[in-house]
């Protein structure tokens, strides 16, 4: 009696070129695309239209009558001349970049060392300075300026008391807003306080996947702790200190709460506005739509040109 071996039946191969795995190739292809057009659509409605209109009333005379429907003419490039002949917008500008340079310098540093001192605290006081930048952090910009304004309060400030009663300087009823350094001075305090978090979590993250056999041979070689930060450290982090970095030069460009809250506390507004707070001194307390629109529009392509520098530097470092 013969035995009789049964054979699974098995799927035909289907050749590769055939019509069935080109389509799934095209489909294959367009996937990440279709997975990005909600956002891109969503993004197209909350930010393009916007910026479209904002570009339109740019060229346009645009003020208080044009508001309640009065026709806007077009006046072509004459926002934009009134703007970069004005000396004022350069004023606002040379000192938004001032400010912006010096958040940005002490940012930095202060977020770095902020991150190399949390590598080398134990576990208890490492979680206890991270619940601390995370309340700081967290902390609303505007809040955060009303309780610094209050501590550099010209009357009742703790400042001005701790530094007349208790170092013996003569700050007793000094103002700190009046004068525009001092008036920068706080803002820089405000800011900088604010986004050192951000750095010195980045930073520190960074900083965790750095080898130990690398830094204990450099140590074993006898090089100093900035030599071990300037050899070893930076170059591993030099992407992320690029990408933070130009992170907080357009975030300290845009910087409008903490400037606006200090003037309605005790600021000159003529002498310390920059540029967020200028454009909204134009468009809303002038009424000139148009030309604050322009101030606007220069403004993006400014932040545009260092987003595509950042671009450009994150593509030469995945190509190396």
């Amino acid at each position: 009696m013969s035995s009789l071996t049964a054979a699974s039946p098995s799927a035909p191969s289907v050749p590769a070129g055939t019509p069935r795995t080109s389509a799934a190739k095209r489909r294959a292809r367009f996937t990440p695309y279709m997975l990005l057009l909600p956002a891109s659509a969503v993004l197209m409605i909350v930010i393009g239209w916007p910026l479209i209109q904002l570009f339109i009333i740019s060229f346009q005379e645009f003020g208080r009558a044009q508001v309640f429907g009065a026709p806007a003419p077009f006046i072509g490039l004459d926002n934009y001349t009134k703007v970069l002949g004005d000396p004022a917008y350069w004023n606002v500008m040379v000192r938004s970049l001032l400010f912006c340079v010096v958040n940005v310098v002490v940012t930095m540093v202060g977020g770095t060392l902020v991150a190399l001192l949390m590598t080398k605290l134990n576990k208890f006081f490492r979680v206890l300075m991270s619940v601390g930048l995370l309340l700081a952090w967290a902390m609303p910009a505007l809040t955060a300026t009303i309780v610094w304004g209050w501590m550099f309060d010209t009357s009742y400030g703790v400042v001005n008391y701790v530094l007349t009663d208790l170092v013996g300087l003569d700050f007793h009823a000094h103002s700190w807003l009046i004068n525009p350094l001092s008036f920068f001075f706080v803002a820089t305090l405000i800011v900088v306080w604010g986004a050192i978090p951000f750095v010195a979590f980045t930073v520190y993250a960074g900083l965790t996947q750095i080898p130990d056999e690398i830094m204990e041979a450099a140590q074993l070689d006898g090089a100093r702790g900035t030599q071990r930060f300037r050899l070893i450290v930076f170059p591993y982090l030099r992407s992320i200190f690029l990408v933070v970095t130009i992170l907080q030069v357009i975030w300290d460009l845009r910087v409008f709460t903490q400037i606006f809250a200090l003037q309605g506390i005790g600021g000159i507004r003529e002498q310390t506005s920059t540029l967020g707070v200028y454009i909204y001194q134009v468009a809303l307390g002038s009424g000139e739509y148009g030309v604050g629109g322009a101030i606007a529009v220069i403004t993006v392509f400014f932040m545009m040109a260092i987003s595509l520098y950042y671009v450009r530097q994150s593509l030469k470092e995945e190509q190396l």
